[in-house]
């Protein structure tokens, strides 16, 4: 395979990664009831409904509440999703060090995710995404190796 084919299978799945986490941010952002996105694995992790948890007046101010948190936890990943969308821009991916930083880190959130999914939301419909992710992470993890040889 060439040179250059390989490079391209290093930072383009990288790439799509940060796509990826950019639209699922933005789609927190500015869904409107964005808990919903994922509410059967919420209310089962809650044990009870939305519609019955707000229907109590002490929650009456719970969905403010939950939009802001879930804003800010889609802020955050436009963020990273950003952030690895510019390094991969730079840096092209590269250097060994670009490369192994950047899917070093990336090997650690992921790790991360499955932990909380699998432990507190195994029915989240956003699983299979990952599994996708972690398919894109290996890509280019395999194809990084690769092109060090």
């Amino acid at each position: 395979m060439q040179k250059r084919t390989i490079h391209n299978l290093v930072w383009i799945p990288v790439f799509l990664i940060g796509l990826a986490a950019l639209g699922l941010g933005l789609e927190w952002c500015f869904h409107p009831e964005p808990w919903l996105l994922d509410q059967r694995p919420n209310e089962a992790l809650l044990q009870t409904s939305f519609n019955t948890l707000f229907a109590e007046e002490i929650n009456a101010h719970l969905p403010a509440y939950l939009r802001v948190i879930y804003r800010f936890f889609g802020l955050w990943l436009t963020g990273i999703g950003l952030l690895i969308i510019a390094y991969v821009q730079v840096t092209r991916m590269g250097t060994s060090l670009a490369r192994n930083v950047l899917l070093g880190v990336m090997f650690i959130i992921l790790v991360g995710i499955y932990y909380m999914m699998l432990n507190f939301i195994p029915t989240s419909p956003f699983l299979p995404l990952v599994h996708v992710l972690t398919i894109l992470w290996i890509t280019s993890t395999y194809f990084s190796i690769t092109l060090k040889k």
